[in-house]
């Protein structure tokens, strides 16, 4: 009996062949096959001259759906058909989800199959599981497959109808969603609060403390019995204390006052308090805290994350990426324990097998959460894996096995310490028993080192000592602005509000920064002026489609549809036909969009206007000279200007530039030719000379990170023209040595030519125009450094090898202690103790692990060999045929090539102009 298994994509297809029986064959449909038209060149000639057709759903007769395979999967669909053709039985393995589910039954309606059908679903790729699913094959979920259909539509609808709207009236290529709309609209408001706010200023004092020769620090709490004012304190509106606190505001004069008036005063400990907590390990990952934590600790994107985790999933390393359930298996449970009590020790163990329950409504139980697949955990080591993936996995095994793990006990300690009418206070944090902190700890990177930040000393007090004060020092604080969103923080509010579903905000984010309503910064989402423009017009015109509360209920409903509690037909007409359906109310409201207001963003504060125009957003003033006639100015917004920053002092800037041309400051020393500072789209930045027709492109360089355009002078000009600056020959080598400024900031450069080039960034005293040779050598001789990484201190330093004297070191890795040497880690043997380890055995312990890796590359090398073997045996014996078939089809080929070059310039033009011309139907 010989069986088709259809899944998605080519990794899932390979990782799964290795566990079906004989006589299984394992054929990927590359994702969707069919979907809606996507331009208008896809749309059949029958149905071009109807209304509808450009939405691609027929809302004149139930909503029917148009469905077209795309022609990119044609050869898939065609091959697909091929591949049934004689077997004996279908199976579906498309994945566990509604998108998976509809994957399945779109394959059923092309292939239309005579022989039995089944599907199958599995949570991870291992095995166990894909044997198991293989006996629990189900039918096709209708009322799953409909609520996947519903949102397509719905989101369609939405995309197709609001999208070319903001086209006409504020930009081509923009794009409105069902959930982009509101995500857009959650940025533009935190951004709105950034511009609203209003710095509020105080000082404290900040006490150095020394009981018995140890050294603590203290911080002013209140004075006179009333608290000193803190940050939090403030209205962000004003600026100033907000009604009702009852605090001292301290300023510097005030401050530097109390501090003469302490110093000389005794400082007594007048209170000790000693808080036990014991804080719980957070839950295994759901899609959504994944993206959070892999962006906070790992810096990836929401959709890197995504795809990352996608490929860890299809080779089998974890479960499936797209669940809402924190839900382990008892399989799962068992082997964290497992791994726990291996790399712990019993005594970090939990008490009891910890489950966990999801509290939305609409998570399924059924699902797990995100943990690596099988019934024993491979350690991040064991796999194999590299860089990103590797990264990834180390989070989903940390975080699985330390919520299996005991609690942390801890210790807060607060003293208070009296002095004159003045009271400080010290805080201080004692692990007492470091539980799941041991393993993995949320927001850190480094277990261990994230286990000395959570741990505070203070010497040993009591109530009556009398600390001496070696340092009282008064420190001025500013409050900040609210805090822009990340991916991480987007997601998480994304969730807690209910709108759109955890696996899709990856390509929500993806969409909202193609489309240029977010601008990344750093790690945060900066909304640009367009996302301004956008999010007024459909908040002044469609305010519950941007409506936070509307859309949370609108996704309520989608669940709804997908448990049959709710009708999808009666919803999706309420939602778009009739008088206030979505497509009335575009129609009525359309005529009352004036398009000129709409390309206008309302910063009340400002005095010129702020326009989005064919080229981006543009500063707009009426120019009033004495003795001229009044003149409008225009002049584009640099991309890196907010617009909670863009005050009327930049405005000036960019008008004065404009009108008056770019500021000159002076000559160049050697060359005569003027330079200017002028601010582009990119920033501020400086240029040696005119643009002419023989000089199309002046030299012109960024100026620095930190640097402003007013600070800039005509000697640091000439500087930053003249880079990058030759410092010197290295001695070793006799290679050049160069400093200048990149992407990434300041850095020099050791350029041995074909040998390669040696970068090392330049520290945060070094000035790219002063750095001396002596400076470069001192910064290229320290080893390289991952970005951001610190490099670890040896536990132990055994020696150098016999052989390359190269070190032999002991480190304290996330699994315990061990071996390094070169690229070659080994862990200590169990029982041995870190100073009971020699440098023979050491030895040893390494060329035993080098051995073992030897022997693993040497496999995969015989068996490459032998595969090549075969395949050129496999050539020879084709070639002769191969060789007489081609000389009669060279005439045929040669005459039709230029045809068919001519052909592809046209297809690829036309793809080009029609991804232009999408409107989004995206969530």
């Amino acid at each position: 009996m010989s069986t088709l298994v259809i899944v998605e994509s080519p990794t899932k297809a390979k990782t799964i062949r290795n566990y079906l029986p004989k006589g299984y064959r394992v054929e990927a449909s590359m994702g969707h096959v069919r979907d809606l038209p996507k331009s208008a060149s896809e749309i059949p000639a029958s149905v071009k001259g109807e209304k509808w057709a450009q939405l691609g759903v027929n809302v004149e007769s139930d909503f029917e759906p148009l469905y077209l395979v795309p022609k990119d999967k044609k050869k898939v669909v065609k091959a697909l058909k091929d591949a049934l053709k004689g077997v004996d039985e279908l199976v579906l393995a498309t994945d566990e989800d509604r998108e998976g589910e509809s994957i399945s039954w779109h394959l059923m309606q092309l292939l239309k199959p005579k022989v039995p059908t089944k599907r199958m679903v599995f949570h991870e790729i291992t095995e166990e599981a894909i044997q198991s699913a293989l006996e629990s094959c189900r039918d096709i979920d209708d009322q799953l497959v409909r609520a996947q259909e519903t949102r397509r539509i719905l989101d369609r609808l939405v995309g197709y109808t609001l999208s070319p709207l903001l086209w006409k009236k504020i930009a081509w290529g923009l794009s409105a969603g069902r959930v982009q709309s509101v995500a857009v609209k959650l940025l533009v408001e935190r951004e709105r609060d950034r511009r609203a706010f209003k710095q509020g200023s105080y000082w404290d004092l900040k006490a150095t403390l020394a009981q018995s020769d140890s050294p603590f620090e203290a911080k002013l709490a209140s004075l006179g019995g009333t608290r000193v004012a803190t940050g939090s304190d403030f209205d962000e509106n004003t600026g100033q204390i907000a009604a009702g606190r009852n605090v001292v505001l301290l300023d510097e004069t005030q401050a530097q006052a109390l501090k003469q008036r302490l110093e000389a005063s005794v400082w007594t400990i007048s209170n000790l308090e000693e808080r036990p907590s014991s804080p719980k390990p957070a839950p295994p990952f759901t899609t959504s805290t994944l993206q959070q934590e892999a962006n906070r600790k790992l810096r990836l994107s929401a959709r890197d994350t995504m795809r990352t985790a996608q490929s860890l999933y299809e080779k089998g390393f974890i479960t499936y990426m797209r669940t809402d359930s924190v839900n382990l298996s008892q399989q799962a449970i068992t082997a964290a324990r497992s791994c726990v009590e291996q790399k712990y020790g019993k005594e970090y163990l939990s008490p009891k097998p910890r489950q966990y329950a999801t509290k939305s409504k609409g998570a399924q139980e059924a699902h797990e959460a995100i943990r690596p697949a099988g019934n024993t955990f491979r350690t991040p080591q064991e796999t194999g894996l590299k860089d990103r993936e590797r990264n990834l996995y180390d989070l989903i095994w940390k975080r699985t096995v330390a919520c299996q793990m005991a609690n942390a006990r801890q210790t807060h300690i607060t003293v208070s310490i009296e002095v004159d009418d003045a009271l400080f206070k010290a805080t201080g944090k004692r692990i007492d028993f470091p539980g799941f902190f041991r393993a993995y700890v949320e927001g850190s990177d480094d277990p261990n080192a994230a286990l000395e930040d959570r741990e505070v000393t203070l010497p040993k007090l009591k109530v009556g000592d009398t600390p001496s004060c070696t340092e009282l020092e008064p420190i001025g604080h500013e409050t900040k602005p609210p805090a822009r969103y990340t991916e991480a923080t987007l997601v998480k509010t994304l969730e807690k509000e209910g709108i759109g579903r955890p696996s899709t905000y990856a390509s929500v984010i993806g969409t909202i920064i193609d489309r240029g309503y977010v601008h990344p910064l750093n790690n945060s989402l900066m909304p640009t002026f367009t996302a301004f423009a956008v999010t007024e017009l459909l908040d002044n015109h469609f305010p519950d489609l941007v409506d936070v509360k509307f859309t949370a209920r609108m996704e309520r409903t989608l669940d709804e549809i997908s448990t049959g509690e709710a009708e999808w037909l009666p919803y999706l007409k309420k939602f778009y036909s009739g008088d206030a359906g979505l497509a009335g109310q575009v129609e009525a409201r359309e005529s009352q969009i004036d398009p000129a207001e709409a390309r206008t963003v309302d910063l009340s504060d400002l005095s010129a206007k702020v326009r989005i125009g064919k080229y981006g957003p543009y500063i707009e003033a009426v120019n009033e000279e004495e003795g001229n006639e009044a003149e409008t100015v225009r002049a584009s917004i640099p991309l890196d200007v907010s617009p909670a920053d863009l005050n009327d002092e930049q405005v000036q800037v960019l008008l004065k530039q404009k009108t008056e041309g770019p500021e000159k400051l002076g000559l160049h020393p050697e060359t005569g030719e003027p330079i200017y500072a002028l601010i582009g789209p990119y920033g501020p930045y400086v240029r040696l000379g005119d643009k002419t027709d023989d000089n199309p492109k002046p030299k012109q360089v960024s100026l620095p990170k930190g640097v402003t355009r007013e600070s800039v002078d005509l000697e640091m000009a000439v500087g930053l023209l003249s880079l990058p600056r030759l410092l010197g020959m290295h001695p070793e080598t006799g290679a050049k040595i160069k400093a200048s400024l990149g992407r990434f900031g300041p850095y020099v450069v050791h350029d041995q030519g074909k040998e390669g080039k040696d970068y090392r960034s330049l520290k945060g005293d070094d000035d790219v125009l002063q750095v001396t040779l002596e400076r470069a050598l001192e910064l290229l001789a320290q080893p390289k450094r991952g970005r951001g990484r610190k490099a670890a201190k040896p536990l132990r330093e055994l020696g150098k090898h016999p052989d390359s004297e190269e070190p032999i070191n002991i480190y304290d890795g996330p699994y315990g202690p061990y071996i390094k040497y070169e690229k070659v880690n080994a862990s200590l043997p169990e029982g041995k103790k870190v100073e009971d380890v020699t440098l023979e055995e050491a030895l040893e312990i390494i060329a035993a692990k080098a051995a073992t890796k030897k022997k693993t590359t040497r496999k995969k090398t015989t068996a490459k060999k032998s595969t090549t073997k075969k395949a050129s045996t496999a050539k020879k014996s084709t070639t002769k045929k191969t060789s007489t078939a081609k000389k009669s089809t060279t005439k045929k080929t040669s005459t039709t090539a230029a045809a068919k070059k001519s052909t592809a310039a046209k297809s690829k033009s036309t793809n080009q102009r029609t991804k232009k011309t999408t409107a989004s139907d995206t969530e």
